[in-house]
């Protein structure tokens, strides 16, 4: 019996190629089409479709209603926010991430740019390749999608009508457990503890009651904070790279958000980079470098760009205050810093790991390389509103790395 489409049922090889032909004139029609599965994740499916004649191709991302590792239920649209925000992020800034070519809300399914020629970051770091334009290249993205999203530029009416499209309430309840709840209360115990690491983490994390503080405002800010529209999950395995620029992929965990959040799990999953290779005792020490630079460029180009952008692009007289601006403008980054802190301590205790840290095996290399991230994750999120250039998170790492040696 011949599918139509019009209610969801999960897609396998033949049907994705079918569904492609059927909803775009990007193939011709009598192209031999081939196809593969992509997908690394836990939530969706991801296909490859190709004409091995042309070398054309194009992907396709479908939301399914169950969790692939469990089988919990979870709410597809999650794929519409993905779609809604590809084409917004597209808008502000051209080329940075998936040309979307066709959606369908009954499949929950997105046909959009096949982004072969670029590849995985984080995998990209563990291969110790260099991207000479990543800073410039990410500090530009987040500073053109978030700031002219937000209510400095927005009109108000649109701007409300934007939170509520993209309240995103079963994505978001995961990063609120995972970031801001378990790492420091794990009331749920989910939270995977490296053996030999307990007694540490209970006195560093379950017992600060000054850590505790400043997480329930980090955590606060985060679910009431509808500053700009974030991309939710930014990270090096959602940043696609190569020696021309950058494509910035999966967006479903998108919400209306403080800026900061995406500016922090960035610099953070650049952090686990450098740890991994600190730790593991790389042996190029430019590429050492090049983390380093690229962490302190990222965060020194982010602020310029956002003192650049306000000034071009708010208009509202009140807004334009000198001294309203520096002062909203250094909020950011001072949340900034403490999500980078929050995003560091989630994936070194909670449940869900990086590559970076998971590797490593040895105890001996592995308790200190984990003390070392989470002591800096905790006075990043201590000392936030006192870091105002890249170097001194990079001054921190280095004291952290001297007082956990192995």
């Amino acid at each position: 019996m011949e599918k139509n489409y019009l209610k969801h049922f999960l897609m396998n090889l033949e049907d994705v190629k079918k569904f492609v032909h059927a909803n775009t004139g990007f193939f011709d029609d009598d192209a031999n089409l081939s196809s593969i599965e992509l997908s690394d994740g836990n939530i969706n499916y991801v296909y490859r479709v190709f004409d091995e004649a042309t070398g054309k191709s194009l992907v396709v991302k479908q939301a399914d209603i169950l969790l692939r590792s469990s089988g919990r239920p979870l709410d597809i649209r999650r794929s519409k926010i993905e779609m809604e925000i590809l084409k917004l992020q597209g808008e502000y800034c051209p080329n940075y991430v998936p040309k979307i070519y066709y959606y369908s809300e009954e499949m929950a399914a997105l046909i959009m740019e096949d982004i072969g020629e670029y590849n995985n970051l984080r995998y990209e770091f563990m291969k110790e390749s260099i991207f000479p334009s990543l800073a410039e290249d990410i500090s530009t993205f987040m500073v053109n999608t978030q700031l002219p999203s937000s209510d400095l530029v927005l009109d108000r009416h649109i701007k409300k009508l934007r939170v509520q499209s993209f309240t995103n309430i079963e994505l978001c309840d995961i990063s609120e457990d995972l970031v801001f709840t378990e790492p420091y209360y794990n009331y749920k115990n989910r939270n995977i503890i490296t053996e030999g690491q307990e007694s540490y983490v209970d006195s560093t994390l379950y017992n600060d009651i000054e850590l505790h503080t400043e997480i329930a405002y980090l955590r606060n800010n985060f679910m009431n904070n509808a500053q700009s529209l974030l991309h939710g999950d930014l990270h090096t395995g959602s940043i696609f790279a190569n020696k021309n620029g950058i494509k910035v992929i999966d967006p479903e965990f998108a919400f209306y958000g403080p800026m900061g959040y995406d500016i922090g799990n960035v610099l953070a999953n650049i952090i686990f980079s450098l740890a991994n290779k600190t730790y593991t005792k790389s042996e190029s020490s430019e590429f050492m470098e090049y983390l380093k630079k690229t962490i302190t460029d990222i965060f020194d180009k982010t602020v310029i760009k956002l003192h650049k952008k306000y000034d071009e692009i708010v208009l509202f007289p009140i807004y334009k205050n000198e001294a309203f601006k520096n002062r909203y403008l250094d909020k950011i980054i001072s949340d900034s810093v403490g999500y980078c802190g929050t995003e560091i301590i989630r994936r070194v205790v909670g449940d869900s790991k990086v590559l970076e840290v998971n590797e490593v095996k040895a105890l001996s290399i592995k308790l200190p390389l984990e003390r070392c991230l989470i002591e800096l994750g905790v006075t990043l999120i201590k000392e936030r509103s006192l870091i105002k250039k890249g170097h001194q998170i990079i001054d921190l790492y280095n004291k952290m790395v001297l007082e956990n040696k192995y």
